[in-house]
């Protein structure tokens, strides 16, 4: 089966690498010259156009920023809609709003073009590992078709409804995502503030109700002052503006969300917009004057 890709990000490009590591033959679209040469050297074929992967592939994913990206890749004139046969299949794993995902999925079933909207998460991370986590909606037998190829880059995948429920349960995702990390936050900056050592406060907790996946992914890196992006700030914004638009639409008010939206927003005009997620808690260190971080004691063992 020939897959296309379009999309070779930070999440795209280890997610291709693991589909040509199952042994798929991957076509790849993608704006930077560098990474289409470094999987191509990988065994990738590079095509010119979304409607050029379309004419060589059975299957075509999509790893975009956001939906008018997503619909000029796929519904633009040189589109997949222009190059796909009928029967293709088309797994958005983007994350846009989900009524985004049925406008476009509405339009390329017109010309006989399922889709799945197939949002991930996990981060950098996991789909280094493959071990992501995907929120599918569509047809359950389109579903059962390309179920292989995204367990080929995902450890958990679950169909969730029909197109568009993929992307609200990404959506409910990245609520809880992000408000846990502005709980994790307020914790260690009450603790650090306190006189309390961080490192131990987040071993003595992760074991109880509070733990969590979150908190174990973050914390470590907020002891390091590791803010590299494993998932940028700019990205869970554009989520959360997503979720909110949505919240909106069906009438649901959400002020936590709304809330920590609002605090990225402070940190992105700090200039912190593509810095990780777990940057936060720079915003609750800002007004408490403190920095959470590891005891150099600590920093040592831990490095033993």
């Amino acid at each position: 089966m020939k897959i296309g890709f379009i999309g070779l990000g930070i999440m795209g490009k280890p997610m291709s690498k693991n589909l040509l590591k199952a042994g798929y033959e991957v076509i790849i679209l993608n704006r930077k010259q560098s990474i289409t040469d470094e999987l191509a050297a990988a065994g990738a074929i590079a095509a010119a156009t979304p409607k050029e992967v379309a004419k060589q592939s059975d299957v075509i994913i999509t790893m975009l920023p956001n939906s008018p990206e997503v619909k000029e890749v796929l519904l633009g004139e040189n589109g997949v809609i222009k190059g796909a046969k009928q029967g293709t299949v088309v797994i958005d794993m983007s994350s846009i709003a989900p009524l985004v995902s049925q406008e476009i999925a509405q339009q390329l079933g017109e010309k006989g073009i399922n889709m799945l909207d197939a949002p991930v998460s996990g981060g950098e991370p996991k789909a280094i590992e493959g071990t992501l986590s995907v929120m599918v909606g569509g047809k359950k037998e389109v579903f059962d078709k390309c179920y292989p190829i995204m367990k080929a880059m995902a450890g958990s995948v679950v169909l969730t409804g029909d197109v568009g429920a993929g992307n609200v349960t990404k959506l409910a995702n990245q609520i809880i995502v992000a408000i846990n990390i502005a709980a994790m936050s307020e914790a260690l900056v009450l603790a650090s503030k306190a006189g309390a050592d961080p490192e131990l406060v987040y071993q003595a907790i992760r074991g109880g109700l509070a733990g969590s996946t979150v908190l174990d992914a973050k914390a470590p890196l907020v002891l390091d002052r590791n803010f590299d992006p494993g998932f940028r700030i700019n990205l869970h914004m554009k989520d959360l503006n997503n979720v909110l638009e949505t919240s909106h639409e069906v009438g649901v008010p959400l002020p936590l969300t709304a809330a920590v939206r609002e605090i990225m927003q402070i940190l992105k005009v700090d200039g912190m917009g593509n810095d990780d997620h777990a940057s936060l808690i720079r915003y609750y260190e800002k007004m408490a004057k403190v920095e959470v971080k590891r005891k150099a004691e600590a920093k040592i063992a831990a490095n033993k």
